[in-house]
């Protein structure tokens, strides 16, 4: 049978589902209200209030701060913990440079630490190894929507910032991801399990915490002074009123959305995809992304990037992830990027499927399969 890529008749030809979903008239309502208002921004509006506090709610934290986007939020998360110039912050290979860019524009110095072969999370013995008297913070990242074991890294007596960029919804041992460390970061960029484009949310337990945080986003303000009182150095960082009439009714269909793409995943692992598992204690993964593992071995020695441009032309458009930050030179200037072994094979080996395509039916999902039995014998045989 011949490949698409070669000019074969490909798997699939309809689309896939669309992410983010199509607008609710719910959403349009509520946009529509918030232009009629004329009360755009978070200081004169009421609708950032309300995600805020209805997200906080949802998540178990007490206290909420929803900012411009997540890269912010882990900028602010570590500035309100204190970290500051000559600090460090331990941050995991495989993960989006955000994760390490926010640590620069803190002023401190990110160490990049490798992960676990078997989840691609932050190994912490790998942190263990890393960690010192500068170390000032841990950003675990909850990849792929499954939790981090921010228990194992506890020990060290630093603070936690959760990088939860990408799991929405997600729980360890029954307790909600950004209940688990000192702060965490939730994005709701276009790709994100909830999006307006893009916003950020911070929550924490420690009302210390988020009052440096609400000064910082909020221009050096204090929450008891007056408008042109600026008792600290803050930047204007806040949502907007319409980013937040977006995510409003998002709240509402998170939990039904997750469930979808778990029975997706959990349907792709029975027909023998490779996946990789969530770390131990995970009792639900938002499944942001399906890790699939691939062998170039069974696919005739061809490489990761021949796969996908195979799989994209039959129908099945993946993606090749992460590079290794050790692999970053940007961030040479900032911190010695020294081999991560485990991160740097996960660039060479590890294929996505995005959360539109888990999204999906599972006569459509079976498509997946077909494509990929397709490909491997036909590389097989070259």
């Amino acid at each position: 049978m011949t490949l698409a890529v070669d000019g074969g008749t490909p798997v699939r030809r309809a689309a896939w589902p669309s992410w983010p979903p199509p607008a609710t008239q719910e959403q349009r309502e509520l946009l529509l209200e918030v232009l009629d208002s004329g009360a755009w921004g978070a200081t004169s509006g009421t609708k950032v209030n309300e995600f805020t506090e209805a997200f906080t709610r949802s998540v178990g934290a007490s206290y909420g701060v929803s900012v411009v986007n997540g890269t912010v939020a882990l900028f602010l998360a570590l500035r309100a913990l204190g970290v500051g110039r000559d600090d460090e912050v331990i941050v995991p290979a495989y993960t989006f440079v955000a994760s390490a860019t926010s640590v620069v524009l803190a002023g401190a110095r990110p160490v990049i630490a490798d992960v676990t072969p078997d989840t691609l999370h932050l190994d912490p013995a790998a942190v263990e190894r890393l960690i010192g008297p500068r170390t000032k913070a841990i950003m675990p990242v909850h990849l792929a929507g499954a939790p981090a074991d921010i228990e194992a890294l506890r020990q060290y007596g630093v603070p936690i910032v959760e990088d939860a960029a990408q799991a929405h919804g997600a729980t360890w041992h029954g307790r909600p991801v950004g209940t688990l460390g000192d702060a965490a970061c939730f994005s709701f960029q276009s790709s994100k399990a909830m999006t307006a484009g893009e916003g950020g949310l911070i929550v924490t337990d420690d009302e210390d915490v988020y009052r440096r945080l609400w000064a910082f986003h909020n221009v050096g303000r204090n929450i008891e002074g007056g408008w042109y009182e600026h008792p600290d150095v803050g930047w204007n960082l806040r949502m907007t009123e319409f980013q937040a009439a977006v995510l409003i009714p998002q709240l509402g269909t998170l939990d039904e959305q997750v469930a979808t793409r778990e029975r997706s995943v959990g349907f792709l692992r029975k027909q023998g995809l490779d996946i990789l598992p969530e770390p131990a204690g995970t009792t639900r993964s938002s499944h942001h992304l399906a890790l699939l593992r691939y062998d170039p071995h069974q696919y005739g020695g061809r490489s990761k990037a021949d796969f996908i441009a195979a799989m994209t032309a039959e129908g099945i458009p993946l993606d090749s992830g992460y590079r290794s930050l050790s692999r970053e030179d940007a961030l040479r200037p900032y911190t010695d990027l020294k081999p991560c072994p485990v991160g740097e094979a996960a660039e060479d080996s590890v294929v996505w499927i995005r959360q539109s395509l888990l999204m999906a039916a599972e006569e459509d999902l079976a498509d997946i399969v077909t494509a990929m039995v397709k490909v491997q014998q036909a590389f097989s045989r070259r």
